[in-house]
């Protein structure tokens, strides 16, 4: 029997993808996946779309959310895997944490208008018609005037850390950020760990403070690691006692190259991976749609 293979990290329009929710899970029945993580930035505004179009196309949808906090090193992206369908909580702080995006869109934006790149907020908002709005929206408006020729260029001339409009984001801590999810029953994923340009051995440090908030896995799986930063990661999930994730990274595309299900190159995840990380979610949680 062939294996079956799913995507545990995908994004569509309600944050910084291409594809609207209901999209992403059309092809990711075309591509015979048997389930699919949303899990867009600060945002869970697409997932009822996603799971009304997973009972349609007959694949497993996964209500999940990325987000980011503040590192030692820079940012953490964590993911939050079996979200369930209401939380007041998660609401609330996602709500705030978008709050903190538009305030930076804002301030970026003035940057590039003392530069003579003058962009309305409202020309950026009709480029994103999602609920969460960021850099790569702002990038897109770029690329449109033809101020910049793609994303790499608009990120190191103006949006990146060293770009001239770069403003910090204002996060929640890494625990902080686990524990709003895992407090829900969600799974926990430390994404794309190696990523993060920091010493290794630091991993040692920050992993058992983020279990104890309740951290549930580690993404090795993704397409920009490595054979080695994968057995780095299956390594370091096994020394701690956590389960191990991974997807694609999906955008559409706003990231060519990333392909639904397969990412980079050869990337799979098999359905053995998602059985053994739902047993860390809490039961009412995990509810497949196919």
């Amino acid at each position: 029997m062939q294996p079956r293979f799913v995507d545990l990290h995908t994004h569509t329009t309600a944050s910084d993808g291409t594809d609207s929710p209901r999209d992403l899970v059309r092809k990711a029945a075309a591509l015979k996946l048997a389930a699919v993580a949303v899990t867009d930035h600060d945002t869970v505004s697409g997932l009822d779309e996603a799971e009304a179009a997973g009972r349609e196309f007959g694949v497993e949808v996964i209500r999940g959310c990325e987000l980011g906090v503040q590192g030692r090193y820079g940012e953490i992206h964590l993911l939050g895997l079996w979200l369930p369908k209401r939380s007041a909580p998660l609401d609330a702080a996602l709500a705030r944490l978008r709050e903190h995006r538009e305030e930076r869109n804002r301030r970026m934006l003035d940057k590039l208008r003392a530069l003579g790149i003058d962009i309305s907020y409202d020309e950026v908002l009709e480029e994103a018609q999602g609920e969460s709005v960021g850099r790569p929206h702002i990038a897109r408006v770029l690329r449109k005037r033809g101020v910049v020729s793609g994303f790499p260029q608009a990120f190191e001339l103006y949006l990146g850390y060293y770009g001239a409009a770069y403003v910090p984001r204002t996060l929640l801590s890494p625990e902080e950020g686990v524990s709003l999810m895992a407090n829900l029953g969600a799974v926990v994923s430390f994404a794309h760990p190696m990523l993060i340009r920091c010493p290794p051995s630091w991993f040692d440090e920050i992993i058992p403070q983020l279990k104890e908030a309740g951290l549930g896995a580690i993404e090795a799986y993704h397409s920009e690691h490595s054979a080695r930063d994968e057995r780095f990661c299956v390594d370091l999930a096994a020394r701690y006692g956590l389960g191990v994730s991974g997807g694609s990274d999906y955008h559409g595309t706003a990231k060519p190259g990333v392909s639904l299900g397969r990412g980079k190159g050869g990337l799979r995840v098999t359905v053995a991976l998602l059985d053994a990380l739902k047993v860390r979610a809490l039961p009412d949680n995990v509810r497949p749609n196919a």
